[in-house]
């Protein structure tokens, strides 16, 4: 009985030495071929061929001459593109957008983004419009009084004739 116990544990030996241990060895159960999987990582340029090979089965082309794209969403924020990329499959109904996009509030667009809001961005236009009277009254109200205490600003009031001071100087 003690050599069959010796040499269990003599074979436990050379397999642990051998392929580094029964446990790391196997990638299944019992039966299954001693071989260890390699990971397979993808890249993200693999997700970008496969994209593009999608998109050339769409057949897809070019917009040129487009300067920016916004994309409004519902809480008041714009996402905005400058100078992107811009891909059109009509038939399929398909728009690509690629490029350097910016996360950015309505405010910070305004002037130039009015004439693109449609009648979904006519209730935060307001509340851009609301808050800005208010700021700007506030202000308003404050430059008025200062313009009233200062008497040093306005044109002095004639009070003195001079024809008669030079008529008299002769």
């Amino acid at each position: 009985m003690a050599d069959f116990t010796d040499v269990q544990a003599a074979r436990q030996k050379m397999i642990a030495r051998r392929f580094g241990g029964e446990q790391h060895s196997r990638t299944g159960g019992k039966g299954s071929v001693r071989r260890k999987k390699k990971a397979v990582h993808k890249t993200a340029t693999s997700d970008d061929k496969k994209l593009g090979t999608t998109l050339k089965k769409l057949g897809v082309t070019n917009i040129p001459a487009i300067e920016e794209v916004n994309l409004f969403k519902e809480n008041g924020e714009v996402i905005h593109f400058s100078n992107p990329k811009v891909q059109a499959s009509i038939n399929a109904n398909t728009y690509v957008i690629s490029g350097m996009s910016e996360t950015k509030q309505l405010q910070e667009l305004l002037p130039g983004i009015i004439n693109q809001l449609g009648p979904d961005n006519l209730a935060n236009l307001k509340q851009i419009a609301e808050a800005y009277a208010n700021t700007s009254g506030a202000a308003g109200g404050a430059a008025g009084e200062a313009e009233g205490d200062d008497e040093d600003d306005d044109v002095p009031d004639l009070v003195e004739n001079f024809e008669e001071v030079s008529a008299q100087d002769p």
